[in-house]
């Protein structure tokens, strides 16, 4: 991979005016085409989209959270996520806390409350903005999330984004967090930030088999957010659509990612997909001087059927810890008895969320998802012993409406650390609410 061969594009000072060029020439470049047709166009680069409204809307009924000006059109939006955990743990696992220094009680708590505004510019090039800002449940502070403006290049097969935006890496860590059909990302995917600075290239070809994005991103002004474990990244992830039938989708797709971790020193950790407990796994903070990721990804999807893996590779440039390698993934079932089927975007190469046939406030059922992982995390390389960790997730998802969903979470875990073995049953629920 071509990815895992560059050594950064230098984004030190001599990179970051080239940055700023590349920005201002796009930027000149807006009023040289003209409008595209499509109705609507991405809002960021998580999977949501906004609708394109002619400047004269007066006898079109706009939604509630939607207004229409001259200059742009402007749509609010809201999510809020509340976790209640409790746990069942084995004497063994009891020790392996007290060896951590980690305490594990029941718990319910917000996760996240994030506010959410975005619009389309009445602009003869499509270009779209976006603001969010999140309340932390974690550290309990504000912070602002995706953040830019994503411009439409057709000259490019598809749009740039500028700004603070997830890297690209993995299907599931693209989508909006409200929208995968299990509760938390799994855990080899927490080792990678959420979100980073810079520019990101989404491309697909005309007949949308092919999908890319590259990104890179420079930490200049996120150096004291919690996510910002990096100095500077690039990261790149490719996949293939074969055509099978309107129904089906087959997704092959591959990502890769580089990068220099902060005053080159690096800690690997992630919690067990159970947001109120603490970090299972912790490498403890090591010297590195960069980091190799790849991890290939499949997902097929016939009907209301989606089965889909992930699997993660990360090797660490770190001679006093004996350059560790690490590694660790999933492979996830969902159906959906109701007969809802998951609806792929083929632009940005990942799955939406839910609507349901027949939601409950319209005297239906919702819709009803059923869902079963298996996961699983190594953190032990070289002389590091962050631990090893697996778990086994049966859960149900019930789509109130597109709106509202609420999930009942059944886990059990295994984590190898401090030279024992503890077992863990995690009894989760959480409800989400987003327009």
């Amino acid at each position: 991979m071509i990815l895992l061969k560059l050594r950064m594009i230098n984004l030190y000072p001599g990179t970051l005016p080239k940055l700023s060029l590349l920005t201002g020439m796009l930027l000149c470049t807006l009023l040289m085409f003209g409008q595209d047709t499509l109705k609507t166009v991405p809002n960021g680069t998580d999977g949501l989209v906004l609708t394109i409204y002619p400047k004269d809307t007066a006898a079109q009924k706009l939604p509630p959270t939607d207004f229409n000006g001259s200059l742009t059109s402007f749509k609010i939006g809201m999510g809020y996520i509340v976790d209640g955990a409790t746990y069942v743990k084995s004497d063994e696992f009891n020790k392996q806390l007290d060896s951590a220094g980690l305490e594990m009680n029941p718990k319910f708590k917000t996760r996240d409350f994030r506010v959410l505004g975005s619009g389309v510019l009445h602009t003869k090039r499509l270009i779209s903005w976006k603001f969010a800002f999140m309340y932390d449940g974690d550290n309990e502070t504000w912070l602002v999330r995706e953040t830019g403006i994503t411009i439409g290049l057709p000259e490019l097969f598809g749009d740039i984004f500028i700004g603070r935006t997830k890297e690209g890496y993995s299907l599931v860590k693209v989508m909006n967090g409200h929208s995968p059909w299990t509760a938390e990302r799994q855990m080899s995917i927490d080792v990678i930030p959420i979100l980073a600075d810079g520019i990101k290239w989404l491309g697909h070809t005309k007949q949308e088999n092919f999908i890319w994005n590259l990104g890179i991103y420079k930490d200049w002004l996120s150096q004291n957010q919690s996510f910002s474990t990096y100095d500077h990244q690039v990261v790149g992830r490719v996949a293939w659509l074969p055509k099978l039938s309107d129904e089906t989708v087959v997704h092959i797709g591959v990502s890769a990612r580089y990068g220099v971790p902060k005053n080159k020193k690096l800690q690997l950790r992630s919690r067990p997909e159970a947001n109120p407990a603490p970090y299972f796994i912790d490498t403890g903070k090591f010297a590195a001087n960069d980091t190799k990721m790849i991890a290939p990804e499949i997902y097929f999807r016939p009907g209301s059927l989606l089965v889909g893996s992930e699997y993660f590779f990360q090797k660490v440039n770190a001679p006093d810890s004996g350059d560790p390698f690490f590694h660790g993934g999933d492979i996830s079932v969902s159906w959906l008895p109701t007969g809802e089927i998951r609806s792929y975007n083929p632009k940005g190469g990942y799955f939406n969320g839910i609507s349901p046939n027949r939601p409950v406030f319209d005297g239906g059922p919702g819709a009803w998802e059923l869902v079963a992982r298996f996961s699983y995390s190594d953190l032990d390389s070289g002389s590091l012993r962050g631990g090893k960790f697996w778990r086994f997730t049966p859960m149900v998802n019930w789509h109130l409406t597109e709106n509202t969903r609420w999930e009942f979470v059944y886990g059990y875990g295994s984590l190898d650390r401090f030279e024992t073995t503890g077992k863990t049953q995690f009894f989760q629920t959480r409800f989400q609410l987003e327009f």
